[in-house]
């Protein structure tokens, strides 16, 4: 019976070990499955720049940076968009507010990372500088697992630019990836989990590069994670109602760094 404790030892090793290996794999297959997925493409004919709201009404130029959320991929029209549903908001207003003349633009790209918001912030900055812009990054960080506090570091530069620029910044941070059903468990966690560093990261950074901060994951992550039709057809990118959920929740940040531009 001497050996028995040994071979128990070695027993566990192995078990876990196969264990390991089998979940590595199951992973590996996951990845694949993720990538071999046919998933929604900008669509062409949709031009992110129109305005909206009364004509007389005082002016906002309101501009998208980021990635294919700031585009609209996933909708067909613009109307759809989060842009074009954040604009239609803040151009209805409130009592206290009242109506905006709303002109909005983008100059997001679909699959950008943080690193690639500094050419974009240039776009933006071009011509008539704007009002308030809404910045939605960090999706392809965390899936292409990027170091959260470098990737944050770029957006941190971009949103002082702009700061400087005199221009008002709302950032929605890395959504609830965990919700999206393009990727089977467990990777789907792991994706959630690395979207979450991500968010923390990006939040730090732009409080401290003088922006706004709206926690997507947190305000309409549970919305994402129970309802489907928050998702288009390839389970990634948001649906028409899943651009309004997050329109929603960005528009009193949207709408209090309007006023503080006036």
């Amino acid at each position: 019976m001497a050996g028995l404790p040994e071979r128990l030892t070695k027993a566990a090793a192995t078990s876990l070990l196969a264990g390991a290996l089998g979940g590595a794999a199951l992973l590996a297959g996951e990845v694949l499955a993720a990538k071999a997925r046919r998933y929604a493409k900008p669509t062409m004919g949709l031009a992110l720049r129109t305005s909206m709201g009364p004509a007389s009404a005082p002016p906002l130029r309101l501009v998208l940076l980021g990635d294919s959320a700031a585009v609209g991929v996933g909708v067909e029209w613009l109307s759809d968009t989060v842009g074009g549903q954040l604009a239609r908001l803040v151009a209805e207003g409130t009592p206290e507010t009242g109506p905006r003349h709303v002109l909005l633009s983008s100059v997001g790209v679909a699959g950008s990372r943080s690193t690639d918001l500094a050419t974009q912030v240039a776009r933006a900055l071009l011509g008539t500088k704007p009002d308030v812009a809404v910045v939605l990054i960090g999706s392809y960080d965390a899936t292409s697992i990027r170091n959260p506090e470098e990737a944050a570091a770029h957006l941190g530069q971009a949103v002082r630019r702009l700061r400087a620029a005199g221009v008002q910044v709302v950032v929605g941070t890395c959504p609830d990836l965990g919700a999206m059903r393009s990727m089977a468990p467990p990777l789907r966690q792991i994706a959630g989990l690395l979207g979450r560093r991500i968010a923390k990261a990006q939040a730090r950074a732009v409080a401290e590069a003088g922006g706004a901060v709206v926690d997507l994951a947190a305000e309409t992550g549970a919305v994402f994670r129970a309802d489907a039709g928050t998702l288009c057809y390839d389970g990634f990118h948001p649906s028409a109602d899943g651009y309004r959920v997050w329109a929603h929740a960005l528009y009193p940040a949207v709408a209090r760094a309007a006023m503080t531009g006036v």
